[in-house]
């Protein structure tokens, strides 16, 4: 299967906006083969935790809200599912309870799966709630997929436990403001036996400078695809060491990232 992790710097606070701007760079990357497109922690909003404290019945979001429609009818005509992460309402559709949640549309627009963020990093701790299932898992065009955000990685247990569940791919959204933090997903990727993919934020946030660099690494941590701090999608084929090649696929690595 083609995969992508799809950075761009997201407007502050603006959901509409960014959704339009997922919407694009969905149509973007399907039409280089992407199946599946992966965005970093917070896109909806940008990593802006004052103005999400200030405002949580603004931000909080549930799956199905109108604002996040330009993604769903993306998904629907580009035939291309979408993980997107933002704030996420609690129970009952309220901001009480709110998490850094990623959700995962289908090529129908519907929602697959939902991942809460399950370990929370600094102020993070004093807005959000953290998941109770540690495990976001789903499966799509034949290959197991695990979710995690941003902190989630500095856990090994939490890849680790992914490839025990027998998972293929770790999918992680993040907000890192250091290359040398992105790097540890190669050795994740090494250490685990499954390809790994970074989707990073680029630009300011309340809390710091998002680096960009998101990347695709095999599962031997051998790098497939890798953007600087420019907007656009990583593009690489995932799934052979499962056995899993995507139709016309050959030679992807030579293509990828061909811009």
């Amino acid at each position: 299967m083609i995969v992508a992790a799809a950075q761009f710097p997201s407007a502050s606070r603006d959901i509409e906006g960014n959704a339009a701007r997922m919407a694009t760079l969905l149509a973007e990357a399907a039409g280089r083969g992407a199946e599946l497109v992966v965005f970093a922690e917070l896109a909806l909003t940008n990593y802006e935790l004052d103005a999400i404290a200030a405002a949580p019945e603004r931000y909080a979001l549930a799956p199905d809200d109108p604002r996040l429609a330009p993604v769903r009818d993306a998904c629907r005509t580009a035939g291309v599912a979408a993980v997107v992460n933002g704030p996420g309402r609690g129970p009952a559709g309220t901001a009480d309870g709110m998490t850094i949640a990623s959700f995962v549309y289908g090529p129908d627009g519907a929602l697959l799966t939902r991942y809460d963020k399950h370990h929370l990093y600094g102020r993070e701790n004093g807005l959000f709630t953290a998941g109770t299932d540690a495990g976001g898992r789903f499966t799509f065009r034949g290959l197991k997929f695990a979710l995690a955000t941003c902190y989630d990685n500095a856990f090994p247990e939490v890849a680790e436990q992914a490839a025990a569940d027998g998972c293929q791919v770790y999918l992680a959204s993040s907000f890192h403001d250091s290359v040398e933090r992105t790097e540890q997903y190669a050795a994740k990727a090494r250490d685990t036996g499954l390809d790994v993919l970074l989707a990073n934020g680029v630009g300011p946030g309340s809390e710091s400078v998002a680096c960009g660099y998101s990347g695709i690494w095999a599962a031997d941590g051998t790098g497939l695809a890798r953007l600087a701090d420019e907007a656009g999608p990583a593009v690489a084929e995932v799934g052979r060491a499962a056995g899993h090649v995507a139709a016309g696929a050959e030679g992807i690595r030579e293509r990828v990232n061909d811009r």
